[in-house]
């Protein structure tokens, strides 16, 4: 079981904390705001009303020793660029931070934060990337310029081996996994030789434009 710290209880931090706490973990949520305080109350450990803009507040909750600090503040840059710097004065030294734009995403990385997240925009990508390419079933940002897609094998590449479809040669990107109908019939770390099947599900890494060039050559058949 890990400690978490989540600031901000707007939609994201709602769902982060409440998802955290079913997972088994011990989850302290903090805001501003009595209304959204009340309202996850009995789906986290810990609920209080609180500033995090306030240091000696934070210092006072003893958040100290969590293991992750998520800010989940977006609307008021101020807030938080001082929650951070806060948490940093604190000495927590895993702070994941939401950024609402590529300014605030800059600011961010100035303060130091190495994980940063834009869940608007995440989304929108995602959902774009699926409208986009009908054989894409899910999309997860990994890198910049990096992603993990979820793609139903393409009618032109069943039958065919991964050593024929030859997808790390042409795209540059490399089969995580081959996912078949259940657990026995999934491969991690597949072989050249493995046959792709009309049912089964590719797990990719790769640079995006590369990924994106599967949509033009790999289409449903």
């Amino acid at each position: 079981m890990k400690q978490f710290l989540i600031i901000g209880l707007g939609n994201f931090g709602f769902h982060l904390a409440t998802h955290l706490y079913r997972k088994g973990h011990d989850v302290m949520a903090i805001d501003k705001s009595p209304v959204l305080v009340q309202s996850i109350k009995d789906d986290v450990t810990q609920a209080v009303v609180a500033d995090a803009t306030d240091a000696g507040t934070l210092k006072e909750l003893g958040v100290k020793n969590v293991d992750t600090a998520v800010v989940g503040i977006g609307s008021v840059l101020g807030d938080s660029i001082l929650a951070v710097l806060n948490l940093q004065e604190l000495g927590i030294a895993h702070i994941v931070a939401k950024a609402i734009s590529d300014p605030h995403k800059k600011v961010l990385e100035k303060l130091g934060i190495k994980e940063i997240i834009f869940p608007e925009k995440d989304t929108a990508l995602s959902m774009a990337r699926k409208l986009d390419n009908p054989n894409l079933i899910d999309y997860l940002p990994f890198m910049e310029g990096y992603g993990i897609i979820e793609l139903a094998v393409p009618g032109k590449f069943v039958g065919k081996s991964l050593k024929q479809i030859n997808l790390t040669n042409k795209y540059g990107v490399q089969v995580v996994a081959i996912k078949g109908l259940d657990a026995e019939h999934t491969r991690f770390s597949p072989h050249a030789d493995d046959i792709l099947n009309q049912e089964d599900i590719l797990i990719l890494l790769g640079p995006e434009n590369g990924l994106d060039s599967l949509k033009i050559d790999g289409k449903k058949g």
